[in-house]
């Protein structure tokens, strides 16, 4: 048998291509870049022409007295002046100004002459991004007549000679961040502008003091805590043995507001997205971690902080933010409370109110079934190797405060946000906003990570014990364990809040375990025994009352026993039972005792 080959003809390379390459870019069909930079800025042309050149070229739109011309602009940006002082900026290390949206602030314009309501026009302009639009709310006019008015409403308040006081309200849900200033000269030939001038930039923040902003807080406690306050507690250890750390956010350092913008633009956030609250937060929740789009921190809990500085050396928020604003690089190290009060100090420096949350026992569901899954192996030992899910002593995790208008009503007020790099959602290391009111009555429906924050404080955890053949048997399940508490700083005060309730819902489960063997069989034996006084009362018993005259109706003894006595034996029993260390079993005696009481003294009166 003789061997047969084969050869294989190859056909020709395809010629080279000859000419230029195509231009590719990866917008997409949109007609021009994204405007995605808050620092990136492009000039507004200084003179607008009306109408086309002549044989001498344009005409002149200057005169000494025929058209009006700026000569100087007084933005009013001092620490000590009424537009810092009235919408609480004055605390800004800054030398522009700093206003909050939703609320009214003056300029003042100087002209060359007198101005004329009646002949002169001129407009105040603001500006923001590379490529500024009207239809996308990054360039906005503002004109002093009630005729032609924006979204951001104008109007003069004092004339005084050659200057005109401006007032600007911009719409309570414009672009947060740093807008250009100028002046537009309105002449029959066209419009003249004044030249760019970094006196003349404004930062535009969020506004917790306005109603018709999504961050508007009513309570003005809050607010001051919650926003202005560069002092901090964060509370860490174990439940029981509860310890502090005092934080300096410094939101209103030098720098700190840049830095914090610095980061929206390292996201590639669009500016047009940058007046929704809840696309910020959501974005920033990712950017302060560095998993995945190399953002402001490094985790690390390995206990090897060689190449960085350690978590517990933390104490402030500042260093963190400028050194990744200066060198374009991650901070190391960080662990939860350091993500959660560098997040805090960006949340608060845009103006929207935040504060940092504890949750002791805090579990992390890996699979997403709202269940704490412990796997025990045949000696009843926990299998470190298959059980995936963990309860953390404490974790460390934002709330901000803001309307959440894509969910129905009730649910907004404080949301849960994490930078904390846990799990992944929408593909990237975040998490939330997650409505508080939704997590606590179990509403998992509704974005942003809800189930995630919702087994954190709420889950069961269940252990399991795997046989020799791999089934996993349910053998014991511990409701009370995750979510022991949960505290943030009281506001105005150097104490812990209990917030706990605002994540649990204490249903009425009456057992005696939550009582001590004596008082609690005192406690059933009263109960069992008062229908019994109850019948013989309603149906009457002459040998029964002959044997105790004082349960008579005629006893003047009968009154003051249902009234006083009872009461106050439920009353002793109940301080002799109540255990401190337990937050959650003290909260449900209490709800005993009461619902008890007002069974006695119900019935007391139906008898009487």
């Amino acid at each position: 048998m003789s061997d047969q080959t084969s050869s294989t003809i190859s056909s020709a390379p395809p010629p080279v291509p000859s000419g230029p390459r195509p231009k590719i870019t990866n917008r997409g069909r949109a007609a021009a870049p994204t405007a995605n930079s808050n620092m990136d800025s492009s000039d507004i042309p200084e003179y607008e022409y009306f109408v086309a050149p002549g044989p001498r070229g344009y005409p002149p739109l200057t005169g000494e007295e025929k058209f009006l011309d700026v000569w100087e602009v007084d933005m009013k940006h001092h620490h000590e002046d009424t537009n810092r002082t009235s919408h609480k900026t004055h605390l800004y290390n800054l030398d522009s100004l700093v206003v909050r949206r939703g609320q009214e602030f003056e300029v003042n314009i100087k002209f060359n002459r007198p101005y004329k309501p009646d002949e002169d026009k001129f407009a105040v302009e603001f500006v923001i991004g590379s490529s500024p639009e009207y239809s996308k709310g990054t360039y906005m006019p503002v004109f002093a007549v009630k005729e032609r008015q924006t979204a951001w409403a104008g109007r003069i308040t004092e004339t005084s000679e050659n200057t005109v006081t401006m007032a600007v309200t911009p719409d309570p849900g414009c672009i947060v961040g740093k807008y250009h200033m100028y002046v537009a000269i309105v002449t029959p030939y066209g419009i003249r502008r004044t030249k760019r001038e970094k006196s003349r930039d404004l930062y535009i923040l969020f506004n917790p003091w306005a109603a018709d902003d999504d961050v508007f807080l009513n309570d003005e406690s809050e607010r001051q805590e919650c926003v202005m306050n560069e002092m901090g507690i964060i509370y860490h250890g174990s439940y029981d043995d509860i310890a502090e750390r005092t934080w300096n956010f410094g939101q209103f350092n030098v720098g700190i507001l840049d830095a914090c913008l610095y980061i929206l633009d390292r996201s590639q956030m669009p500016i047009t997205s940058r007046g929704d609250v809840v696309k910020v937060v959501r974005q920033a929740s990712a950017m302060l971690n560095s998993r995945d789009d190399d953002g402001v921190l490094v985790g690390n809990w390995s206990g090897d902080y060689t190449y960085g500085v350690a978590p517990t050396s933390w104490t402030g928020s500042t260093d963190i933010l400028l050194s990744y604003q200066n060198t374009r690089s991650p901070v190391c190290y960080a662990q939860c409370w350091v993500y959660a009060a560098v997040f805090n100090t960006f949340l608060r420096c845009l103006g929207i109110p935040a504060r940092v949350v504890t949750n002791y026992f805090s579990a992390h569901d890996n699979n997403g079934n709202l269940k704490t899954d412990i796997i025990l192996d045949e000696t009843g030992r926990i299998d470190r190797g298959r059980t995936k899910d963990s309860i953390w002593n404490y974790h460390c995790w934002n709330e901000c405060y803001m309307a959440r208008k894509d969910l129905p009503a009730g649910f907004g007020g404080w949301q849960v946000v994490d930078s904390t790099p846990q799990e992944t959602s929408d593909g990237m290391y975040r998490c939330g906003p997650a409505s508080v009111n939704a997590i606590k009555h179990g509403q998992m429906c509704y974005p942003y990570d809800a189930p995630f924050v919702f087994a954190e404080v709420n889950s069961d955890v269940v252990f399991y014990m795997r046989g020799k053949e791999g089934t996993m048997e349910p053998v014991k399940v511990n409701r009370s364990h995750v979510g022991r508490a949960v505290y943030t700083k009281t506001p105005g005060e150097l104490t812990r809040k209990d917030i706990t309730d605002q994540y649990k819902v204490f249903f009425f489960q009456f057992s005696p375990q939550l009582f001590p063997p004596i008082f609690s069989k005192m406690f059933y034996s009263t109960c069992l025994f008062f229908p019994i006084i109850l019948k013989f009362y309603i149906f009457p018993v002459p040998e029964f009352y002959h044997l105790f005259p004082i349960f008579a109706p005629n006893s003047p003894h009968f009154s003051t026993l249902f009234s006083h006595f009872l009461p106050l034996f439920l009353l002793v029993s109940l301080f002799f039972s109540l255990n401190f260390d337990d937050q959650q079993h003290q909260n449900l005696k209490i709800i005993h005792f009461f619902q008890y009481l007002l069974h006695f003294y119900f019935f007391d009166t139906c008898s009487t």
